[in-house]
């Protein structure tokens, strides 16, 4: 069980690791469609709403699918009062309980309230209710669970990470490469 708990851990962080170098690509494409925006907004005074949704549904993407690669690497703002003065220990035992009680359960309820939401976009092919807007905004409301799930995975990573840094052996913690992180 040990073996595959490990294994379940690598699989997850490779998920969003790949899901993470999708979001920097992007960013990349996003700064070009903001750039061509204000260039066409400022120079040849024409605005499109596509843009302007397109700009805001890139953003949208980017932030739901990079949060469980933010996870990953302990990326996530927080209230650092104590936090940051704990043992390596203790900060396993706060990230342990903090994802069993409070980042999991949330994740699940919000796949779970957002589910009709989605479903119902996508029957009747929700588009942008402003003229010249883009299409598929059902597309875009699905990224909403679907960001959740990569994050309700990765706490489940990094919650079998801290129980390994607790309870597991120095080979097991090495495979998971828990003494290079700092955790």
């Amino acid at each position: 069980m040990r073996r595959v708990l490990i294994k379940i851990a690598k699989i997850i962080d490779k998920i969003n690791e790949f899901f993470g170098e999708i979001a920097c690509w992007l960013t990349t494409i996003l700064v070009a469609v903001v750039c061509y925006d204000v260039f066409n907004r400022y120079l040849f005074n024409k605005t499109n709403p596509a843009m302007y949704e397109l700009e805001w549904h890139i953003y949208a993407v980017i932030f739901l699918i990079a949060a469980g690669f933010a996870l990953k690497y302990d990326q996530h703002v927080r209230v650092d009062l104590t936090y940051a003065r704990f043992s390596k220990r203790t900060k396993a035992w706060v990230n342990l309980i903090g994802a069993i009680i409070f980042l999991i359960p949330y994740c699940i309820l919000v796949v779970y309230a957002t589910k009709d939401w989605v479903y119902q976009s996508w029957l009747i092919r929700e588009t942008s209710p402003d003229p010249g807007g883009l299409p598929a905004r059902y597309i875009l409301k699905a990224c909403v669970p679907f960001g959740f799930i990569l994050l309700l995975i990765q706490g489940i990573s990094e919650a079998i990470k801290s129980y390994f840094f607790l309870f597991g052996t120095e080979q097991e913690k090495k495979e998971l490469k828990l003494t290079e992180k700092g955790e």
